[in-house]
């Protein structure tokens, strides 16, 4: 088995992109959206994090949380998250197929690894929100961001962070290819 070492920096704010198996795009069906509004909020109870920025688009999404003060397991958080929101909206996806996913007993809802990128400054945060409220737009989704409902970009034109207008026109820079 693989051993992947991550960095162990309690109370940082992390970048992910996780994505459905094989790209299903069925995370923006309603029942899953749902399933994982209920699976943060049971997950937060027990292991609190603060959900800084996020989109969900049809096979992906990326979110940027911060932990708690001397908390560096986001991976317990992955786990129960996808656990739950897997067995709540089973009916959308097909039967498990490969002998390796019969031995996990994994549904095919989840692709199993997510990637992961912890944000180092105002700068690397500020760039990672940026990417993550454009990404129904890179996407081809929407032309305008306030087209797209399942965003934090909304939650940030009311705070004044974003004109609700923001990257209308497209914006070249923020189209890096970031977690995906």
């Amino acid at each position: 088995m693989s051993y992947y070492r991550r960095p162990q920096t309690p109370g940082a704010t992390w970048f992910f992109t996780v994505n459905t198996y094989r790209r299903q795009p069925i995370l923006t069906h309603p029942d899953v959206i749902t399933a994982l509004r209920a699976a943060m909020q049971n997950v937060g109870y027990q292991h609190p994090f603060k959900i800084d920025a996020m989109v969900i688009l049809p096979d992906h999404l990326h979110i940027i949380w911060t932990l708690p003060p001397g908390d560096t397991n986001f991976a317990i958080r992955w786990s129960l998250i996808k656990r739950q929101v897997s067995q709540a909206s089973r009916h959308l996806v097909g039967q498990t197929q490969s002998a390796s996913r019969t031995k996990r007993r994994e549904i095919d809802f989840w692709q199993r690894r997510y990637w992961e990128h912890q944000i180092r400054n105002d700068a690397d945060f500020s760039r990672h929100v940026d990417y993550i409220h454009y990404n129904p737009v890179k996407h081809g989704h929407v032309e305008r961001l306030m087209d797209w409902p399942y965003s934090t970009f909304h939650r940030y034109v009311r705070l004044g962070v974003y004109p609700a207008d923001w990257a209308g026109g497209g914006v070249d820079a923020l189209v890096d290819d970031l977690g995906e």
